[in-house]
């Protein structure tokens, strides 16, 4: 994921305070693995590989931070089992992970009904469409010109659902696309208005 350093987000630094992770693995899925790291700042990466020593890295606002730690607080940093006493499909091993100086607790689960724990999966698994979705708009741009279009049809859909995170973080390939004659119009086009949207929700 080296490539992905170029885009225009901010340094992960060492923050202090609580730690929150999230972690997902689902071998023959894509991706098949995801990792979150989140900090009390607001300061997160992800990445694909659990081996991954160049994390994405980005900011998160104010307002997802506050959910996703007082999530954390109800659950009490993950102090108590969440799986769900209930035989369903595998959908992958997930693990919520808290740190604070000397206390660290995480949980594993495959399906939980606790309201708290599905609330903070979804904030998670947002997250992580979000940079999927920038990834993968990334790749296209520099590899795949055809496949562009459908990767801002792709980042179009999460907008429109409220499923990207901190969106102005894919201002900078937004733009490149949007200002770059070797793109198709419609594609030119399609990325400008996004562009748009994304600097007048913010």
């Amino acid at each position: 994921m080296k490539w992905a350093l170029a885009l225009a987000v901010l340094p992960l630094l060492a923050a202090d305070g609580p730690r929150l992770s999230y972690s997902k693995s689902f071998p023959g899925s894509s991706p098949a693995y995801v990792e979150i790291v989140v900090e009390h700042n607001g300061e997160a990466s992800y990445k694909e590989a659990p081996d991954d020593d160049q994390p994405l890295k980005f900011q998160l606002p104010e307002s997802e931070i506050a959910q996703i730690f007082g999530l954390a607080d109800k659950l009490g940093h993950f102090g108590h089992p969440l799986e769900a006493p209930l035989k369903v499909a595998f959908m992958g091993m997930k693990t919520f992970r808290f740190e604070n100086g000397a206390e660290k607790k995480e949980v594993k689960f495959n399906y939980s009904e606790d309201p708290d724990a599905q609330a903070l999966l979804d904030s998670f698994e947002r997250i992580a469409e979000t940079e999927e979705n920038l990834i993968n708009l990334e790749r296209a741009a520099k590899y795949d010109k055809l496949g562009v279009n459908r990767a801002l049809l792709l980042v179009q859909s999460a907008y429109d659902h409220k499923r990207l995170v901190a969106p102005q973080q894919l201002l900078p390939i937004l733009d490149r696309i949007a200002k770059n004659d070797s793109y198709m119009h419609m594609d030119r086009e399609r990325a400008a208005g996004l562009g748009d949207a994304i600097r007048a929700s913010k």
